[in-house]
């Protein structure tokens, strides 16, 4: 579908899909009005409205699946609120058993969080009607309510279809966009701008820049994968889309392989002149994914201008002048080699948006190997029915926490609003406390400027000012939730106001009400997210051994010698999870630095294991490109020798150690020991800090954290600590790791 009016290409993904959920509740609720009235409109807009949280810029399957358990949860619960109105302490105990079937949701993944909110927001829209008595009116409301879901679900698929074409583009463009902001950030770390600069860039900020652009670019690379491989050969264009996506993820490697050996070139005139030509090259081929990305957006043709043929790396490489016996005679011709790689890709890559047939380096079967698993099986909630599950600890605790609101709120003495203090409570209690702080503000901040826009609001007197303004902030809540939460609270703060005004005018838009409820509400929130907390360190041992194990994987396929016509699909999916699970530990850092003191995980450690991550990563990423791009100039048997012994050491490396023969199954796999058997023994030291029998390569540090066990009397050099234990001794989880407990 190509966009008819040239300012509209520049609008982003997301931004689209807000306009699309906003076009379709304008529609409904002219035509529910016009055929009904303003109660009904109302009605039929809230439960649009609560089924538009699950219309997302996917493949039309996968919004017909999510479109429609959205509207059943809607009718449902809204059916319940409705009849039961009238009843508050019923009502209290089905808005906590909304609020926990809503959080175990997320059992299902990522792709549950927009659908976990509906049975929410049903419940903020039919508490905000005014109450009705009697089967019929009851009836009336949720058939309302059932019409404009029903309605929406149309909109939603016919939006899906007709704008696949331009969730594709838009996708694919935002991939090279985040690829172009990588290579800046890597060129930027090239050229400091002064000494200072490179010598005060700290551990944090390093972690947090690594954690929002991987973040980012892998986001990114996932939602165009689910658009673009779903059906690669659709058409051409689906193909070349096809094309430029897998040579991008090929990009990024080859971007880290870049970096390596960097540190070799030394401090002086040469070497600060070699950094400034590779940071020219990156920000060039920078330059070069932007105008790529532009055409995408709007439609252009590629400008021949950035196609070269050259090789300007190796041209300036050789008019420089070496000494004599200098490592760095062989080092520079080895990095303009990395770097010519990178521009062989973009040559690609243009050549594909120049309409050039390329074969695909996977088939579409392969392809679709990488597509984000869809579908709501039962199986997925029997591993969080244990207690130690942070699926199952959240949803109690959101129980809880929203049963609270609710019956705060009737207990109030002023004018409250129980369904605002539960929303609050809602959309701040997250399942870490770093996102609950970060909502908690945006949350705070976003509800007094929305108050300020609504009472500006209020100055114009004219009737369809509240509708309009009531659509827009619709489109802006939708379109923001996950990209800046800030916009999306300012807009929640006018929808909410508006509705309740548009409900009942009379009333007045109850500002000051409104106010006092978000703050309490937040207050609530961030009370409660230590009810059953999840800390970080409970999840550490997994995220380890998954890096370690994905690492592992990928080392495995990278380094087996290149056999023609070999699938390229299982060392793409091993280099998908050792991406993802570096990003998920590094993130899991992040969510831990806001945590108290005593459960923090250790962060310097962390940072020194993501960092030999990323750099074996670089390594393995190099070797592909050779084994890809230079294997006809190698002698078979002795460099297939040679990977077999590197696979083997790595594989010794990564790979849980060896147990001793003498080792008792004590020793293997100790119990939790009660607080009687914490002694100074060798039982009590195994138990607490684990033997030193297999540790691993990169997180030495983290086999002696935290400094003392949590249950018994000892610290960890022996001495005294408490006189009594409390609890069980060891900090970590029961089903420990053995890459922990050994």
């Amino acid at each position: 579908m190509r966009v008819p009016w040239r300012p509209l290409h520049a609008l982003p993904l997301h931004v689209v899909n807000g306009i699309g959920v906003a076009l379709g509740i304008c529609l409904i609720q002219a035509l529910v009005s016009a055929l009904a009235g303003s109660a009904p409109a109302l009605w039929a807009v809230s439960g649009a409205v609560c089924v538009s949280l699950a219309d997302l810029p996917v493949v039309p399957r996968r919004s017909w699946l999510r479109v429609s358990l959205a509207a059943f949860s809607t009718c449902v619960v809204t059916a319940f609120v409705v009849a039961l109105r009238l009843h508050p302490v019923a009502l209290g105990g089905v808005v906590a058993l909304v609020a926990f079937a809503s959080a175990m949701t997320l059992a299902w993944g990522l792709r549950a969080g927009p659908v976990s909110f509906v049975g929410i927001l049903a419940i903020v829209f039919a508490m905000a009607s005014p109450p009705v008595s009697g089967a019929a009116a009851v009836f009336a409301h949720t058939a309302w309510t059932a019409l404009g879901a029903a309605l929406y679900m149309a909109w939603a698929m016919f939006c899906s279809v007709m704008l696949q074409r331009r969730y594709r583009a838009l996708a694919l463009a935002g991939v090279l966009e985040g690829l172009s902001a990588l290579l800046r950030a890597r060129a930027a770390l090239l050229v400091p701008s002064s000494p200072q600069v490179r010598g005060s860039d700290s551990a944090a900020d390093r972690l947090r820049t690594w954690i929002r652009d991987e973040t980012a670019l892998n986001d990114r690379v996932q939602a165009a994968r689910d658009l673009i491989f779903e059906r690669p050969d659709r058409d051409t264009e689906t193909r070349t889309f096809a094309g430029l996506l897998v040579t991008a993820v090929d990009l990024r490697d080859t971007l880290l392989a870049s970096e390596l050996d960097l540190g070799l070139l030394g401090d002086d005139a040469l070497a600060a002149a070699v950094r400034q030509r590779l940071a020219a090259n990156l920000e060039a081929q920078a330059a070069a994914l932007d105008a790529m990305q532009g055409a995408l957006r709007y439609d252009d043709p590629v400008e021949a201008a950035h196609d070269s043929d050259d090789r300007p790396l190796h041209a300036w490489v050789a008019g420089v002048s070496i000494p004599a016996g200098d490592r760095r005679e062989h080092l520079l011709p080895a990095l303009a080699d990395r770097a010519q790689h990178m521009i062989d890709d973009l040559r690609q890559m243009r050549a594909l948006l120049r309409g050039e047939l390329l074969p695909l380096r996977l088939t579409q079967e392969e392809l679709s190997l990488f597509v984000s698993v869809e579908g709501w099986p039962l199986a997925a909630l029997k591993p969080h029915t244990s207690g130690r599950s942070p699926v199952l600890r959240h949803a109690v605790r959101s129980a809880v926490a929203l049963g609270a609101a609710y019956f705060i709120g009737e207990a109030l003495p002023w004018a409250s609003h129980p369904h605002w203090l539960v929303l609050s409570v809602a959309v701040v209690l997250r399942g870490n406390l770093e996102q609950t702080l970060e909502r908690r503000n945006a949350r705070l901040g976003g509800t007094v400027l929305g108050c300020l826009l609504v009472l500006g609001l209020a100055q114009l007197h004219w009737s369809g000012v509240a509708s309009v303004a009531f659509l827009l902030a619709v489109a802006a809540a939708h379109a923001f939730v996950n990209v800046r939460y800030l916009v999306t609270a300012i807009a929640a703060t006018v929808m909410a106001l508006l509705q309740a005004h548009l409900a009942d005018p009379a009333a007045g838009f109850a500002v000051a009400e409104r106010l006092a409820d978000t703050a309490l509400g937040a207050g609530l929130a961030w009370a409660f997210c230590y009810v059953l907390p999840s800390w970080e360190r409970s999840s550490l041992t997994r995220a380890l051994d998954r890096l370690l194990n994905s690492l592992n994987a990928l080392a495995i396929e990278v380094l087996t010698w290149p056999e023609p016509g070999r699938s390229r699909a299982r060392l793409g999916l091993a280099r998908r999870e050792a991406y993802e699970s570096l990003a998920g530990l590094a993130a899991m850092a992040q969510r831990s630095s806001v945590e108290p003191e005593r459960v923090r995980v250790p962060l310097q450690a962390i940072t020194d294991a993501l960092t030999h991550g990323q750099e074996m990563l670089g390594h393995l990423a190099a070797m592909r490109q050779m084994l890809t791009r230079r294997v006809d100039a190698l002698d078979r048997e002795p460099a297939e020798a040679v990977l077999r012994r590197a696979a083997a050491a790595v594989h010794a490396c990564l790979a849980p150690g060896p147990t001793s023969a003498a080792a008792t199954p004590a020793e293997v796999a100790p119990e939790r020991c009660r607080p009687s058997n914490c002694r100074p023994s060798r039982q009590g030291r195994r138990c607490c800090r684990g033997s030193n029998a297999a540790r691993r390569w990169w997180y030495g540090p983290l086999m002696a954290w935290p400094p003392r066990c949590n249950g018994c009397a000892r610290t960890r050099n022996g001495g005294p600590e408490r006189k009594t234990a409390r609890r069980n001794c060891g900090p970590w989880p029961r089903a420990v790791s053995p890459v922990i407990r050994r």
